[in-house]
């Protein structure tokens, strides 16, 4: 505070001499006055009135004399200073007379002055401490609008602002006069200093507040921001695949490839910033940046991330519904975390001080592992594949959206394998119970074609080759299979398609599905179609078990086109060398089967129609015509094959009638060796050979008839011996190899011993009927 301006102190005067002179010799009234006024205040207060007069008297004597000693030397000139100090003595008179009334004067008027001027004075020093209190206020005001300014600036939301005034009024204002113990605002100073850390700890939290506000809003909007993106990356596949369409060298480039993203980028869509979302960081970075004006880097980063964790919990449920398509859906739940998960790399990338990779790494394990953990718990209820399949395609499209967005989706890769597994198993299962179906309903009749329509559908889902072009069938016309064979076809074209609809650009396990699939088809085709067609060869119907011969015919030709199929459709991620089914085999061993099955019924009614034979070896009378059972036998055989066995490939049909021909043969010849035969006389060897020509000239006009007659060689040779006239050739080695080579070296001689050339008449008959009779009764004891 500057000093108030003192009153000058009065001059001290031991001697008026000196005074007097120079009040005398002043040059001026102003000068006179000035240098009198004090020596009379002077006198005045020092009560010395006397002394100033007795000052004043000496000095006007020492003139009167100096003016005599004149006088007396220059009388005239003394005349006229006496007369002209006559005039000044009257003057003086006078003068001294106005000096004692001005004295009395400037004495009233000294007190009167000396009073204003305490006044003066101490309205001064009033004035100049108003005014220092005034220079107080106004650099109090100054700090108040500052402190009000940081204030106005938090209501407003303008944190970073507020906290910047708070440190320009510590820089400004506050430190200098908190350093300055003598100046008057220190108290208040030191008071908002005080204050400082209190309202930085405001703005922290009102910063906070808002940033919570935005952490709310931004977890509210993660599962449409997860919406958006995954709508995006299905455009940008559907693009890829279109280029794809134009351009089969992209085919070999797949989505978020460095190709496909060049291609794409004049697409440009920002999942952030678009007409249907905009996500704005201004609060996060505000928080960030108040916090490190702050010095709580570390403090806000902690908390960040622990509030991060938070959401991560509360955006991941306790369960998870595959089938549904609400707010519990396994949709709803990736696109929580595809939402959650690019808030967190989008702010890695603009605050890597804040969000660290591993930080956001850590989050996204996390989410996926719960995620892959709910939705393998739920697939334990899923029994429909198509289910599996539409879980699939949502996770693809997670994972394309998050590899673009640089995650590592190595886990959702493994858990795609494991749901391929668990598709596998549904869908083996379902076309398992589809196969089983079709052929336990099956009529196992040749397939009946109505139409040009139908053929071609037949032919289009079935794998065969026709006999004649279609141009040449005349319809209605019957196919050589059963309505199994191109059922089982459809499903097997379903499956495939089934299984291949799992792959698509992304899955990284071709080669996983090129061997599922083998084994799930050869799986099928063995346990659930091979198999169950060899159930069936346990029946007695002829025409049921051809019909199984076809169709396991066909089914082996499907399965040699399935390999080809397999091999042409296998990724270069699978091994290589060739590619078979087991399932072929399976029906090429069950064809034999199937073959000796009906070997074995078409012998069975061959013995079945021998047993009939009625042959009367020592017969009275020679045949007329074959017997009823070679007649029967030879209608049957040709029945056989230009009806049951009709659709068979030639050379089964071939096979099935040579086994047939030798079967029945050897079932003839052993008629005459029969051990109840004792004799055979030339009218039985005639019926036995009018049989025999019978057989064979039903072979001759068989196709091949030349091939098959060999069947009957053994027959013919032995008749021919039981007719020779010289029968002893048969013994003669030679002889026999040439004549009689396909006769048993040992059923030649039973058969000949058993040859009688004796006929016997009807009397005979009967006589050794009772010769027969009495032998019976003597051996056995009866009367």
């Amino acid at each position: 505070m500057p000093a108030a301006t003192m009153p000058r102190r009065p001059q001290n005067y031991d001697d008026y001499t000196s005074a007097v002179q120079q009040i005398i010799l002043s040059t001026s009234d102003a000068e006179f006055l000035d240098q009198l006024i004090p020596v009379l205040k002077d006198a005045t207060s020092t009560g010395r009135e006397t002394g100033l007069t007795h000052n004043l008297s000496q000095y006007a004597e020492d003139r009167e004399a100096e003016i005599e000693r004149i006088g007396l030397t220059k009388h005239e000139e003394f005349l006229g200073s006496v007369n002209h100090l006559q005039n000044v003595r009257e003057r003086t008179v006078t003068l001294t007379a106005d000096i004692l009334e001005l004295n009395q004067s400037i004495q009233a008027s000294t007190e009167k002055l000396a009073a204003q001027k305490q006044a003066l004075v101490n309205t001064r020093a009033v004035r100049e401490n108003i005014s220092d209190v005034s220079d107080a206020l106004r650099e109090s005001l100054k700090i108040l609008h500052a402190v009000n300014n940081a204030h106005e600036l938090v209501r407003k939301g303008n944190y970073y602002a507020a906290l910047k005034s708070l440190e320009d009024l510590q820089n400004e204002f506050l430190i200098p006069i908190i350093q300055n113990s003598y100046a008057t605002q220190h108290q208040l100073a030191n008071l908002i200093q005080k204050s400082i850390p209190a309202s930085q700890k405001t703005i922290s939290e009102a910063v906070m507040t808002d940033l919570n506000t935005w952490l709310f809003r931004i977890r509210e909007t993660s599962q449409f921001l997860g919406e958006v993106a995954f709508y995006h990356t299905e455009m940008r596949r559907t693009r890829q695949r279109e280029r794809a369409e134009n351009d089969e060298f992209l085919n070999n480039f797949k989505l978020n490839s460095a190709i496909e993203l060049v291609f794409d980028e004049s697409e440009e869509f920002d999942v952030l910033d678009n007409d249907e979302l905009q996500v704005d960081f201004t609060p996060l970075f505000e928080a960030l940046h108040i916090h490190d004006a702050l010095g709580q880097s570390e403090k806000f980063r902690s908390e960040y991330a622990a509030t991060r964790r938070r959401q991560k919990e509360l955006l991941l449920p306790g369960s998870v519904s595959l089938t549904t398509d609400d707010e519990s859906s396994l949709s709803s739940l990736l696109e929580g975390i595809s939402g959650f998960a690019i808030i967190e790399k989008a702010t890695m990338r603009r605050a890597p001080q804040l969000r660290t990779a591993i930080d956001v790494e850590e989050l996204w394990d996390s989410m996926c592992s719960t995620a892959i953990s709910l939705t393998s718990k739920a697939l334990s209820d899923i029994t429909d594949p198509q289910i599996l399949l539409n879980i699939k395609g949502r996770i693809d499209l997670f994972i394309l959206t998050m590899e673009g967005w640089g995650y590592s989706v190595s886990r959702l890769d493994e858990f795609l394998v494991d749901l391929f597994d668990r598709y596998a198993e549904l869908l083996k299962k379902r076309f398992s119970d589809d196969f089983q179906e079709i052929v336990s309903t099956d009529d196992y009749m040749p397939m009946a074609i109505n139409t040009r329509e139908e053929y071609e559908k037949v032919a289009n889902v079935s794998w065969f080759t026709p006999e004649k072009p279609i141009e040449e069938l005349a319809f209605p016309c019957v196919l050589p299979f059963s309505q199994m064979y191109p059922l089982c076809c459809i499903d097997i074209r379903n499956f495939l398609n089934q299984f291949y609809f799992f792959s698509d650009d992304h899955f990284q396990h071709r080669g996983k599905i090129d061997d599922t699939l083998r084994k799930s088809l050869d799986e099928l085709l063995t346990e659930k179609v091979c198999q169950s067609l060899v159930e069936r060869l346990s029946s007695q119907y002829l025409g049921q078990i051809v019909q199984i011969l076809i169709n396991l015919e066909h089914f082996e030709i499907a399965c040699q086109e399935l390999e080809q199929l397999l091999i042409r459709a296998r990724s270069s991620a699978s091994t290589g060398g060739p590619l078979t089914l087991s399932a072929t085999e399976q029906f090429r061993e069950n064809k034999k089967t199937a073959e000796k099955r009906i070997f074995e019924l078409v012998n069975s009614k061959i013995d079945d129609l021998v047993e009939t034979a009625e042959y009367d070896w020592t017969s009275t009378n020679r045949p007329i015509e074959p017997s009823n059972y070679m007649q029967t036998l030879t209608r049957y055989l040709s029945n056989i094959m230009n009806s049951t066995l009709l659709g068979l490939p030639r050379e089964i049909k071939e096979l099935i009638y040579f086994d047939a021909l030798s079967h029945a043969a050897n079932k003839i010849l052993a008629l005459p060796l029969s051990p109840d035969v004792k004799k055979i006389n030339p009218n039985g060897v005639a019926a036995l050979s009018m049989d025999v020509q019978h057989l064979t000239h039903f072979v001759d006009g068989l196709e091949n008839g030349f091939m098959l007659r060999s069947n009957l060689d053994e027959l013919e040779q032995t008749i021919q011996l039981l007719q020779s006239d010289n029968t002893d050739e048969f013994f003669d080695i030679s002889t026999r190899n040439k004549k009689y080579g396909r006769v048993d070296a040992i059923n030649g001689p039973v058969l000949l011993e058993k040859l009688t050339q004796q006929i016997s008449g009807p009397g005979q008959t009967a006589q050794r009927f009772a010769n027969f009779s009495s032998n019976l009764s003597s051996r056995f004891g009866t009367k």
